[in-house]
């Protein structure tokens, strides 16, 4: 009975591995089978009561659709800057700083990505920042890989610190100077994989992408990618150390896209006479001539709905009467459903996908475009995201049965019993597996925010029982988190919903899952080195 639980626990990763990645089915088709064995086992095994399970499943969709929500926004604001001409003006700004497509990855697939998570989180920055590197001539494939990678490292501190403040909010005697420790912990970890990103990221474009596939198009240009990562890895330090863990992801990225664009569009530390693109690489002098100047004002009326978007994600957070507004002026959320004590919030104003639909509305009165360009919008938006749907209501039907199991027979959550064994098999080897519990739990709840909040007791408690810096191990859990929140399937999908992949999120995640999993070893590592030098990083 014990190998059914555990083998039970396990099921919400390894269904959607089976089918989507090895079996290849389309996520519509994997998440439904994945959903129904899941739910079904749940009731005959792990002894969840159908109330329960009706209750998990009205949760899942709920929160599907203010997901689809989201995505609507993202999608409707593309849409509108497309049929505008807006996007066009925003491809020729990009290539005055740099033409070539590997400093471009970097500024909009890692910085400004970072950005937009530190303004929103939830899933926005890849579904923003995907459909912009399509518009500058990267791949579908590799729009959507570079985007869920990028937003990696940033998600440790989401949107203005969410993962630290609310994912470690049922530790007990937790505090501003508790969540300050956390964030300092957070920023030592992940300074190695802050410098190396940026390479990452140029190492999976070229090697993935690129048509030559040489190594040599990685090493010319990593002098420039190392100083990037460098800068955004002491910058987030100085952040935290100075300022707390709700400035890091606002602070750091903004000025390290400063510094990118600025020594980008002068070549600094980058080949002065070759551009290198997905085709091959080319001699400045015999690339195919484009004007692609515009005026000040056209690139900044081009700019205005995405420096809009950032203005007001920051000012709903961070401007308290602004903010209690926007979370209590139009709520659509449920509470105790079906008298289960469960509730999904949906603050729609305060939601990224109400700021989003903002923009996109700006950017058609800023054009002065006819009606019919809001109109088409409209309804190619519906239709994109009318496919994502079904994938999405599957897909967090398990999630929240998975997450709800505690009230059943068993009388503990299934994410409990699996962190329960893994520490006991683990014991003092728990500083190489903290930061996986965090993946697997951003890999099924799709929130490096509620994977702490699922995982984090729990990693205090082992880190308490085998003699473990618990600052370090919780600063694992989010980091964890956030290196999850690449490969999570709902993140997958909305990614491929705004690149037009769908059906395609197995190749998707096949292209994440290595990162991902690296990421975890090197978290791990870096703590290790850190808790046999160092014993108190304040």
């Amino acid at each position: 009975m014990d190998i059914l639980k555990l083998g039970l626990t396990t099921l919400p990763m390894i269904l959607p591995f089976f089918f989507l990645v090895l079996l290849r089915w389309g996520a519509q088709k994997g998440m439904f089978v994945s959903s129904i064995i899941f739910i079904v086992l749940a009731y005959f095994i792990w002894g969840m009561d159908l109330n329960v399970i009706g209750a998990s499943v009205i949760q899942g969709v709920h929160k599907a659709f203010t997901i689809l929500y989201i995505l609507f926004g993202a999608i409707m604001l593309l849409k509108v800057l497309t049929y505008t001409k807006s996007v066009e003006v925003i491809k020729g700004g990009f290539k005055q700083i740099s033409d070539d497509m590997r400093v471009q990855a970097v500024i909009v697939g890692v910085l400004f990505v970072a950005l937009i998570e530190g303004a929103a989180g939830f899933g926005a920055p890849a579904v923003v920042a995907a459909p912009l590197l399509m518009s500058l001539g990267f791949t579908p494939l590799a729009s959507a890989v570079i985007a869920l990678v990028g937003d990696s490292v940033p998600v440790s501190f989401g949107a203005v610190g969410t993962p630290v403040l609310v994912g470690l909010g049922d530790i007990k005697h937790s505090s501003g100077d508790f969540f300050h420790q956390i964030s300092n912990h957070i920023t030592m970890i992940d300074s190695v994989m802050g410098v190396l990103l940026p390479s990452i990221i140029i190492l999976i474009l070229v090697i993935n992408f690129g048509k030559r596939k040489s190594i040599k198009d990685v090493l010319e240009i990593l002098p420039w990618t190392l100083m990037i990562g460098l800068f955004y890895a002491v910058m987030a330090i100085i952040s935290s150390f100075l300022l707390g863990p709700e400035f890091v992801s606002i602070v750091t990225p903004i000025l390290t896209l400063i510094l990118a664009t600025v020594t980008a569009k002068k070549k600094f530390l980058l080949p002065k006479h070759t551009t290198w693109t997905l085709e091959g690489k080319f001699e400045n002098a015999k690339m195919p001539k484009k004007d692609f100047t515009h005026s000040k004002k056209k690139l900044i009326l081009a700019w205005m709905p995405y420096l809009l978007l950032v203005i007001l994600l920051i000012a709903t957070r961070m401007i308290p009467p602004l903010k209690a507004f926007c979370l209590h002026a139009i709520n659509f959320g449920l509470t105790n459903i079906l008298h289960e004590g469960f509730n999904s919030s949906w603050q729609v104003l305060y939601s990224p996908g109400s700021i989003l639909l903002i923009s996109a509305i700006l950017a058609f009165f800023l054009e002065r475009s006819k009606k019919e360009v809001l109109i088409k919008s409209f309804f190619d938006s519906i239709y994109t995201v009318k496919s994502a749907a079904i994938v999405l209501v599957f897909t967090l039907a398990l999630v929240q049965t998975f997450v709800n199991s505690a009230h059943s027979g068993m009388d503990i959550s299934m994410p409990s019993y699996l962190a329960h064994y893994l520490a006991e098999v683990f014991k003092q080897s728990w500083v190489f597996v903290a930061p996986f519990l965090g993946i697997l739990g951003s890999f099924i709840t799709g929130s490096a925010t509620v994977s702490t909040l699922t995982f984090a007791t729990i990693q205090a408690q082992v880190a308490s029982g085998v003699g473990l810096d618990h600052y370090l191990i919780l600063a694992e859990q989010i980091i964890g988190g956030a290196a999850g929140n690449m490969i999570c399937i709902h993140n997958v999908v909305a990614v491929a919903t705004v690149v037009g992949l769908i059906n395609k999120e197995g190749d998707i995640i096949k292209k994440t899952l290595p990162m991902a999993i690296f990421y975890g070893l090197m978290a791990g590592l870096v703590s290790f080195i850190l808790m046999h030098f160092f014993h108190h990083l304040g």
